[in-house]
């Protein structure tokens, strides 16, 4: 921790920023547009990496306005100086540690009255801050008004009325960021005797920190320890007279401080408020408020959760990313046109035919790996992600998550954890890494179990459904043993790990229609790097793949695995399919797509293997994400359960079906 502010940017993990560059930090709650307003200002995200000392991702990019440089950070959400979550904590230390020349606080002009306090505990840090009150649309479709000159003069801060979204404001922005300069502000005080409490400690400190006097006085007070351990470094033997007027003064509070300073903050929010702003008394109710209370109630959220996921998984990403589009580039443009161009190609090049299998064979680069990648996967991962950025700009995954909080909490999960799990259709790898943002370690081992377990990619589930739909039984079977499973180890996990039961807050941004160059350009960042972590793995598995076939090592796999196909009442065949999904579930699936349309799998046999695949080994990328995420002993422990488990499960099932003869 640093405990001296410094004005120096050179050395910073962001390439493009240029030595003397400003720093800038977005600042907010969760949900009030801060990742809007960091593409506005630099245009894309240039650098995402893990804040020192954390599994937090922080965003940072650059801007040039008026021929300066800045480097702008975009900082997790936080409510308070006083952190709760991990993330609040790395959003508190970039404002600590960072040699910051601006704060731009972002806040809802709905709830400006509540997200003002924390604007009054960013000016008692003493760094500059710029505040600008976003969702302005919003506020003004439901009738409120805000004076932004009047907040502007009583603040004694740049205040700018925006809507970022739509890129309102976006100019003001910058061009205060260009004359935000050092200020004097005349703050409102607190009462008497709070003021005398922060006048007694702050005349005790003889250090100088990277944040105002007042501000280290204030955590001080509120028991902060990562204040009181920076403090009693910096002050070594002095700290036990600072330590002793600290307990005096809580002893004397009876522990009401947290209570008291909340409500004097909120008397002063309302306090510089007044006149500012103007909400009706009476008025209308719209369709989007509505149908936002509708989302989360159950009798109504789940009816309209279920048709978000029939049209929005089952339609566009089954049956039109899956049905229409693989039918379309696998059948039409890689099997009728593309492939026979290249394999003639290929054999007119290479004479010798075990180096023309590496290439065109039946595991070949192109013929089976960019095959796989382009014409199978990359269809439905874009459908997938097309469809999540539709829900993620709408603002329905925080009701979504409202709605699924109380089911959440008998399998030790809170109604955060809905992201990575809705994420985790799309991407296992990429939502492993999210569960960071859980509050936490019990929760993100529990999300981490079940992502591994119970949750398809996207790819997988594209091409599972594509299949499964030819026969509504075993569709039905498939979704219900998923189910299942994940209520059931859910419930069991969270009475076996140990670790603390989650707390759930989350701020509700304004439920609206998507805008078309948002869902654009988040679709296609996830792409990118979906694809390019996924094609150069393609196409190192098809090597692999032709080593294991010309060492005859498949065979000599699918041979050990015969027994444990035939227990599963599986043909010998399906055991490639299963070494296939080790590298990758989705080439998992796609084996399985290959054998189908061979007519090796009658409907009995295929819904057994698709629940027994869906539930197998993480991929070789998730697992190592998950040795990343959460150390090896865990990863180790997930995939011996996670196997074992979809074996047994898989198991049952094939002697539940030629019991009932269901299928």
């Amino acid at each position: 921790m640093k405990l001296f502010g410094s004005k120096s940017s050179c050395h910073t993990p962001a390439a493009d920023v240029k030595c003397g560059a400003k720093k800038v930090a977005l600042v907010g709650n969760p949900n009030v547009g801060k990742s809007v307003l960091f593409n506005a200002l630099t245009g894309s995200y240039v650098t995402v990496s893990n804040y020192p000392g954390t599994s937090v991702e922080v965003a940072r990019g650059t801007a040039v306005i008026e021929g300066e440089n800045f480097e702008i950070i975009d900082t997790p959400g936080m409510y308070s100086l006083l952190p709760m979550t991990e993330e609040e904590r790395v959003a508190r230390r970039i404002i600590l540690d960072e040699p910051l020349d601006v704060i731009i606080h972002v806040v809802d002009a709905r709830n400006l009255e509540r997200m003002l306090t924390m604007t009054l505990q960013l000016l008692e840090t003493g760094k500059p801050v710029i505040l600008v009150v976003n969702i302005m649309d919003e506020a003004e479709r439901l009738g409120i008004s805000l004076d932004i000159p009047l907040l502007r003069q009583r603040l004694g801060i740049p205040v700018v009325g925006a809507a970022v979204g739509k890129k309102r404001g976006v100019a003001e922005i910058r061009e205060s960021l260009v004359r935000t300069r050092e200020a004097s502000r005349t703050l409102p005080p607190y009462s008497k005797r709070l003021e005398t409490d922060i006048a007694e400690i702050t005349g005790l400190l003889q250090s100088r920190f990277s944040l105002a006097a007042k501000a280290v006085a204030l955590l001080l007070l509120q028991r902060d320890q990562e204040m009181t351990d920076m403090v009693r470094a910096a002050e070594g033997e002095g700290f036990a007279v600072v330590e002793a007027k600290i307990k005096d003064r809580a002893y004397a509070r009876r522990e009401s401080f947290h209570l008291d300073l909340s409500l004097e903050r909120k008397k002063i929010a309302e306090m510089l408020l007044a006149g500012v702003f103007h909400a009706p008394d009476k008025r209308r109710v719209l369709l989007s408020e509505q149908l936002s209370r509708w989302t989360v109630q159950p009798w109504t959220g789940v009816p309209l959760l279920l048709f978000v996921l029939y049209f929005g998984l089952y339609e566009f990403v089954g049956v039109f990313g899956a049905g229409t589009l693989v039918n379309f580039l696998e059948g039409t443009v890689f099997e009728g046109h593309f492939n026979p161009w290249i394999i003639g190609v290929v054999k007119s090049l290479i004479p010798w035919p075990v180096w023309q299998e590496l290439f065109v064979g039946e595991y070949g680069i192109i013929t089976l790996g960019v095959r796989y990648a382009v014409a199978i996967i990359l269809p439905i991962v874009a459908t997938f992600f097309l469809f999540f950025s539709v829900l993620e700009d709408s603002g329905y995954f925080p009701r979504l998550a409202l709605l699924v909080d109380r089911l959440f909490k008998k399998i030790g999960l809170s109604g955060r954890a809905v992201i990575p799990m809705v994420l985790g259709f799309g991407c296992d790898t990429m939502a492993t890494m999210v569960t960071r943002t859980l509050e936490t370690v019990r929760e993100r081992i529990i999300a981490t179990l079940l992502l591994a377990l119970a949750i398809p990619c996207s790819a997988q589930l594209g091409v599972i459904m594509a299949l499964l739909s030819q026969e509504p039984g075993a569709l039905l079977v498939w979704v219900g043993c998923l189910i299942l499973v994940f209520l059931l180890v859910g419930v069991l996990a969270a009475r076996l790990i140990p670790g603390e039961t989650p707390m759930f807050y989350m701020e509700l941004p304004p439920l609206r229609l998507p805008q078309l160059g948002n869902i654009l350009t988040k679709t296609y960042t996830r792409m990118q790097w979906y694809f390019v972590e996924i094609l150069p793995l393609f196409l190192l598995i098809s090597v692999l793949l032709w080593i294991g076939k010309i060492t005859f090592f498949f065979e000599k796999m699918s041979s050990w695995m015969a027994p444990v196909m035939a227990s599963l009442g599986l043909p010998r065949e399906t055991a490639v399919a299963f070494i296939f999904g080790f590298f990758r579930r989705d080439y998992g699936a796609a084996g399985l797509y290959d054998l189908h349309t061979k007519g090796l799998l009658n409907p009995r046999q295929l819904t057994v293997a698709a629940v027994t695949l869906t539930l197998f080994l993480p991929c070789v990328a998730q697992f190592l994400v998950v040795k990343k995420e959460r150390g090896m002993k865990v990863a180790a422990a997930i995939g011996i359960f996670v196997s074992s488990f979809a074996f047994g499960t898989g198991y049952l099932l094939n002697k539940l079906l030629l019991a009932t003869r269901f299928l």
